[in-house]
């Protein structure tokens, strides 16, 4: 069987949504078979599918074509940029303070700032940054949702920064 070149990569690029979205109705069909057995069981399993999906769609906005130099990295704890044409760095999630999103000459880049006042920058078109979405799931208080729909305001805007985290006191 062969499909469409531009079907394949949107299908590729969007598998985790779709297996999520697929076991969320694969439980509403399992509830409404009848029962309340079934009912119990495919309620459960499409909640546990429809909250999958629902973070397979916030993690989606950090999936982009790499079109930036440099490697991220999340070992041990620590966010690591290795820069090819920049300087790079590494800053522990424990000691991260605020995260903000910039554009700089064109590119849109995420600003880590640490206790000590250093601060990172990273493209978010780099090689590996996709794994920042997981690294920043553990930070209290973050609200993932709003991080996403920052991350889609600023990387199509022209000027533009915000704040989309910051360690309370």
């Amino acid at each position: 069987m062969v499909i469409r070149s531009d079907i394949r990569d949107w299908l590729r690029a969007h598998a985790e949504l779709l297996i999520f979205a697929g076991l969320a109705v694969a439980g509403l069909w399992l509830a409404l078979r009848g029962g309340w057995f079934f009912a119990v069981i495919g309620g459960g399993v499409a909640l546990v599918g429809a909250s999958l999906a629902l973070g397979a769609l916030r993690r989606d906005a950090f999936r982009r074509p790499i079109d930036a130099p440099g490697l991220v990295e999340i070992v041990e704890g620590a966010i690591r940029f290795y820069g090819a044409t920049d300087r790079g760095g590494e800053i522990p999630l424990r000691d991260l303070v605020e995260i903000r999103l910039l554009r700089l000459q064109g590119r849109a880049h995420w600003r880590l700032r640490s206790q000590t006042g250093e601060a990172l920058l990273i493209p978010v078109d780099a090689a590996g940054a996709p794994a920042l979405a997981d690294a920043f799931t553990a930070l209290p208080g973050l609200d993932m949702g709003a991080v996403s729909a920052a991350l889609a305001g600023v990387a199509d805007r022209g000027d533009a920064m915000r704040t989309v985290w910051r360690r309370s006191a």
